[in-house]
Formats: structure tokens, sequence, C-alpha cells
């Protein structure tokens, strides 16, 4: 008589086979994610970039000492706040802008930078 069913061996096999590739999926997963929060951080500091230069730059001749969702008003505020909740000029924020060469609050040239995770910081100059 002829015995039907898995061993032992066979099951556990399948279990470790089934852990290997849940484990993988996760990991994948955890990278899709940050990429997407990437392109979100690029997305935002582009935002901002056009903003001060086809907006505020063009209005006014020169780029102001801080930026925020008073002064430039064009953009989506929900775009000055990073993937993880964190405002522009926040300390923990991935967002930063330096502003440069600056007298009485109108500067001359600034860096918008965001902080990625799977790439180099992302950064954009003043055009003008």
């Amino acid at each position: 008589m002829k015995k039907q069913g898995f061993t032992i061996l066979e099951l556990i096999i399948v279990a470790v086979f089934a852990s290997l590739l849940l484990i993988l999926f996760f990991i994948q997963k955890s990278n899709l994610d940050a990429f997407e929060r990437d392109e979100d951080r690029k997305t935002a500091i582009n935002a901002m970039y056009y903003a001060l230069e086809e907006s505020f730059y063009k209005e006014h001749k020169y780029y102001p000492e801080t930026i925020s969702e008073e002064n430039i008003t064009v953009i989506d505020p929900a775009l000055w706040t990073d993937p993880f909740g964190f405002n522009l000029g926040d300390e923990l924020s991935s967002y930063s802008y330096q502003p440069a060469n600056c007298e009485q609050g109108h500067c001359k040239e600034y860096i918008l930078k965001a902080d990625l995770e799977k790439e180099d910081a992302y950064i954009k100059y003043s055009r003008n």
C-alpha cells in the first residue's frame, strides 16, 4: 500500500521557499516606495523652483530671503510638506532653501535642495 501526502522535508522546503519569496517581495516594495517618495520630492522642488523663477522673480526682480506658502502662493500648499510630513524650514524636513547675496530681504540667488533616499540630493540653483 502506497502512502499519500507530503513528507515533513517537502513541507519545510516549500515553507522556506515561500518565506524567501515573501522577504524579496517586501524588500522590493520598500525600494519602490522609496523611489516614489523621491519622485514626490523632485516634483515639489521643481514646483518651488518654477514658482520662484516664473512668478516671484518676474514680479519682484529678486528672490525672497525665506519661502513658504504665504509668499509663494502659486503652487499647491501640500507641496511644502515632504513625504514624512515635515514642512520646508523644519529641522527634519528633507527640503531646504538657502538664499545667498541678500540685502534687506532681497536676494540675488538661492539653492533649493531635497535629500533623497535612493539617490544623491536633488538640487536646483537660481536661474537669474
